[in-house]
């Protein structure tokens, strides 16, 4: 965790990477439940360009983003990570499309149940809408207990896992409790950004998550749990940190290649800062974050094309769109829809 927290040092801005990252880790995490969206399809979505699956899936995943910054911006001007921050980033995370209708921000009035037609099938039934408020006072006790000796990272797994169990809200719990790991390391000072996260870890390892889930419930085995989680934590650092890695040196390597391209250097080294910031965009965008000339931009971004750092995404004259190939290429990896 300490090394995962030094990434900003490897990185020139570390806004770069998060901004990709963070969209990468709400399209795994929405994938968990289902959605099929990928990470191009958000970036598209986000420039407003039609994607190519249920526009639902897009908005899903970008409330997801909603969410998280939400979150983290509370907890950066002081709020306590809470129950009802826990609702506001909920009624984020339902603000529009599928689910809108379920009581965001509410902890539910009615039974809910995992799996199954109905409870008498189902694979899992939490506990009654009328124990909710007692339960998960009890959890935001635990969040914010200072006298019982246990690490930050045990309690974020230990939470987690009540989280899922007490299912508070009708919808959206399964994306609020992966939420409630990453914000309550933010909270604690373990991480002075949002990089870590287990979504791709759990969709990789999906059925050993649920069954351990269903053993702490059924037998209370604790144990095995934590050291599924702690080795998920331990695996998703790592990754994270050597993804960053490859980032940094995709970068300055890149740049190498664009320094000696003499009179364009200039305008496509400008291009470039702007496809790191955005890994997809169209002329005119690129045109409003660098403040070249339309002309000036083309002649980048041809030059980038040259040297197969970019490539067109819509095999049309108007309205192109240029994606820088490696970068996403990297952020992909894991977050193909399936």
């Amino acid at each position: 965790m300490g090394r995962l927290d030094s990434v900003s040092t490897l990185l020139p801005d570390t806004s770069f990477f998060l901004y990709s990252y963070v969209r990468k880790e709400a399209v795994l995490s929405s994938q968990i439940e289902g959605t099929q969206s990928s990470l191009s399809d958000l970036l598209l979505f986000e420039l407003e360009e039609a994607p190519g699956v249920p526009l639902d899936d897009v908005v899903e995943v970008s409330n997801y983003v909603a969410a998280l910054d939400h979150g983290l911006a509370r907890l950066r001007a002081g709020f306590p990570l809470s129950n009802r921050l826990i609702c506001e980033i909920h009624a984020e995370l339902l603000a529009r499309g599928r689910g809108s209708g379920k009581d965001p921000g509410a902890f539910r009035r009615s039974q809910n149940w995992i799996g199954g037609s109905r409870p008498g099938s189902a694979a899992f039934i939490p506990p009654p809408h009328t124990a909710v408020p007692d339960c998960m006072g009890a959890l935001e006790r635990f969040l914010h207990a200072d006298d019982d000796g246990l690490p930050q990272l045990v309690r974020a797994g230990l939470a987690h896992v009540q989280f899922e169990t007490i299912h508070p809200f009708l919808d959206g719990n399964g994306r609020v409790g992966r939420l409630l790991i990453t914000l309550l390391l933010c909270q604690a000072g373990i991480l002075h950004e949002p990089l870590l996260y287990l979504s791709l870890y759990l969709k990789q390892r999906r059925a050993e998550y649920y069954a351990l889930l269903d053993r702490v419930r059924r037998d209370g085995d604790w144990d095995a749990w934590l050291a599924f989680f702690l080795e998920g934590v331990r695996v998703t650092a790592e990754g994270a940190v050597e993804t960053a890695q490859r980032v940094a040196t995709m970068f300055r390597d890149d740049r190498a290649k664009l320094e000696p391209t003499g009179r364009r250097a200039g305008s496509a080294l400008r291009v470039h800062e702007a496809l790191k910031a955005r890994p997809i965009l169209s002329l005119p965008a690129i045109r409003d974050r660098t403040g070249l000339s339309f002309p000036a931009v083309s002649s980048a971004i041809d030059l980038l094309a040259e040297i197969g750092m970019v490539r067109e995404l819509t095999g049309k004259r108007r309205n192109r769109l240029f994606v820088y190939d490696r970068y996403l290429a990297i952020l992909n990896e894991g977050s193909e829809a399936s």
